[in-house]
């Protein structure tokens, strides 16, 4: 039986963890031996290892997390808030004995003081195939997970917009040289969840002899499915009578990544836009942490707070007419997936990998980037659709047919073949 064991800096805290895990079930529902091991573990769920089994262990992890993300604060500027790893910090893994029996050793997100480049190129010592899905840049940039404009990773870094001294051989271009002599060394494929990281890998200068696929991210479609909307609003509370637009987590106006302003805008806009019937239109919110600390909507709106259960996360799609994504960067954000999975219209800026899951105007509505009137088109072209039954089950039908858990779990296991056959061939690891 084939053995893949999964590597990740957390146990489902964020998009990548959350990848890992549902990929991690659905290979296991296709008899593949298939296992997770994390750097720092939140949970208790037994099916996910650790390589800090003592509390001392897990103590110095945490404090290595906690001192990289204080000592970054010294070399970055201060009123940027794009995430940024350095590489001060990391552990060996090729001694576990999971590890060490796998056939594939599969990549996630492994940085906070996880897999630095020194100890990515310790796994060259297995001789074993290497798998790496890139959740977000970081993997070939000189430090940061959220590019936006910057095209510096093309070359060599340097230069970097989000430290206090930028220049050539500034600490960009100091991680970049670290991460291109462990990537000499080590062999591996990537995977890209989306054609927009597909692109970008194809363009780094870090990963021009890397071999690159695209899958897609999973997720549980048995959970996030389709609900009666009367009955999802009444379980939480909402009206039925009201079009309910649903977003996700908002930190502030100042927030780059998520697009705030840009969210806050539109709503304003349409606000004026609507006159009087205006009333008939709320907002949900969920993942905000402090509901204190957020900005003054324009319409009526209800906090719900994190959400940790699935099944409740579930609800609050299926509760809602559209769900507003504003950011302004993402891969393949699972928020997007997780609505329509749940038969709900996406409005979202056309940036990353949302395009290759919601279609204009037939899913869901594609604004111009960092457009809020554009934006504010979307959210009226959903309140007007004479037909939203149909949007609705487009979104469904989309997930089914692209995102499925045996579609991407299958996809997978052809490439983890794909490998072990070449390094039968080779009689080594394979590229």
């Amino acid at each position: 039986m084939l053995k893949v064991v999964h590597l990740n800096t957390y146990d489902g805290n964020g998009g990548a963890g959350r990848a890992c895990l549902r990929l991690n079930k659905a290979l296991l529902a296709e008899n593949i031996n298939s296992k997770v091991i994390v750097h720092y573990k939140f949970g208790k769920n037994p099916d996910i290892n650790t390589f800090n089994t003592t509390v001392l262990q897990k103590a110095y992890a945490a404090a290595t997390i906690v001192l990289e993300r204080i000592l970054a604060k010294r070399f970055l500027k201060p009123m940027k808030r794009t995430p940024f790893s350095f590489t001060w910090f990391g552990r060996s893994v090729i001694h576990h004995p999971d590890v060490q029996a796998a056939d594939v050793i599969h990549l996630h997100w492994v940085n906070h003081s996880f897999l630095n480049p020194a100890h990515l190129a310790e796994l060259a010592q297995l001789n074993k195939p290497i798998v790496w899905t890139f959740h977000d840049s970081n993997a070939f940039t000189g430090g940061c997970h959220v590019r936006y404009t910057c095209d510096h990773y093309i070359r060599q870094c340097g230069y970097c917009p989000l430290l206090k001294k930028s220049d050539a051989e500034d600490a960009s271009h100091q991680i970049w040289k670290q991460k291109h002599e462990a990537y000499q060394k080590l062999n591996f494929t990537v995977v890209a969840p989306s054609s927009w990281m597909l692109n970008s890998v194809l363009m780094s200068s870090l990963m021009k002899d890397k071999p690159v696929q695209q899958i897609p991210n999973t997720l549980e479609t048995g959970i996030f499915k389709p609900q009666d909307t009367k009955t999802a609003k009444k379980q939480l509370g909402l009206p039925d009578d009201k079009f309910i637009f649903l977003t996700g987590f908002m930190p502030s106006r100042k927030d780059l990544h998520k697009g705030t302003s840009y969210l806050m805008e539109s709503l304003e806009l349409l606000k004026e836009r609507l006159g009087v019937n205006a009333a008939n239109v709320e907002l949900v919110v969920f993942g905000n942490r402090d509901a204190k600390n957020v900005p003054d909507f324009p319409f009526k709106t209800t906090f719900l707070g994190t959400i940790s259960n699935d099944e409740k996360l579930a609800i609050c799609y299926a509760a809602a007419d559209a769900f507003l994504i504003p950011s302004l960067e993402d891969n393949l954000p699972y928020t997007v997936m997780e609505s329509l999975s749940c038969g709900t219209p996406v409005i979202a800026f056309t940036t990353g990998g949302i395009p290759d899951m919601v279609k204009h105007e037939q899913n869901g509505y594609l604004a111009e980037y960092k457009s809020a009137k554009s934006f504010t088109d979307g959210m009226e072209w959903i309140l007007n659709h004479a037909n939203q039954a149909s949007v609705q089950a487009e979104a469904r039908q989309t997930v089914m047919t692209y995102y499925a858990e045996q579609r991407i779990a299958q996809q997978h296991v052809q490439v983890y073949n794909q490998l072990l056959q070449r390094a039968d061939t080779q009689g080594g690891a394979s590229v």
